[in-house]
């Protein structure tokens, strides 16, 4: 049989291709209508203007994946402790991994994103209206990006980072983690929630050109983990390897 892109057979290859037009059409489809809602955020401040974003987004979005065949399931609702907020580490295989993890936070949230993804026409506007925008190739932009996240947590939002940086194009459960989103969390004083995602690699795999397979997708949020006392270093490494052993466990 013939294989191709990561031997995957040509057949599935076929078949996710076609799967992949459908989801970019019922994307765009169900995304135009969705822009009329979100018109509020450019007259909120934060946090309204994340609470509606992510009100918005949730409808949009579980719409939309039960449309493609990619329903989520959510475990590990009851580590949000009222009252607090966290810096919230996810891992990073898929770029299904943004519209599934924003949305379906319990509580309103921002993420660190790309700067160059807000220029994209109508969508650029819902991207920035959930995110803290940087340009990891400015010192200037990565120097306000993070004093724009800690302005965030202070005003009670979670902060979602994904610390591998970009997808995960790896056979092991992660990539090596960078210091920031730990260093944040040292900073500021908050504790870290670890979220795990399961399947949008199965969903859309970072090693395959316009390519999406159906299969139901899973968030599991961990215990929560304190920053008081420790160094950015210690804590990404007692994140990596909770994260890392949960993910061996579960995939």
């Amino acid at each position: 049989m013939m294989k191709k892109e990561n031997n995957t057979p040509f057949w599935k290859l076929v078949l996710g291709r076609i799967f992949a037009v459908w989801a970019l059409i019922l994307f765009i489809l169900t995304m135009l209508p969705a822009i009329i809602f979100y018109l509020p955020c450019f007259l909120l401040d934060d946090p309204a203007k994340a609470s509606w974003h992510r009100h918005v987004s949730r409808v949009w979005m579980w719409i939309y994946l039960h449309l493609i065949g990619c329903p989520l399931k959510v475990k590990g609702k009851e580590h949000f402790i009222k009252h607090t907020n966290y810096v919230i580490v996810c891992n990073h295989n898929s770029l299904m991994d943004v519209p599934v993890s924003t949305p379906f936070m319990p509580r309103p949230n921002k993420t660190i994103a790309k700067k160059s993804f807000a220029k994209i026409p109508l969508f650029g506007w819902i991207y920035t209206f959930g995110s803290v925008l940087v340009d990891r190739k400015s010192d200037e932009s990565r120097r306000k990006s993070y004093e724009e996240m800690k302005r965030m947590l202070a005003i009670g939002l979670d902060m979602l980072i994904y610390p591998e940086g970009t997808r995960n194009r790896t056979g092991d459960p992660l990539k090596s983690f960078y210091d920031g989103a730990f260093r944040l969390a040292v900073d500021t004083g908050k504790p870290v929630l670890p979220v795990i995602l399961l399947h949008t690699k199965k969903v859309l795999p970072a090693n395959i050109f316009f390519y999406l397979m159906p299969h139901q997708l899973e968030m599991h949020f961990l215990p929560p983990v304190s920053s008081e006392g420790k160094s950015a270093v210690a804590l990404k490494e007692e994140l990596f390897s909770i994260m890392w052993n949960y993910y061996q466990e579960h995939a």
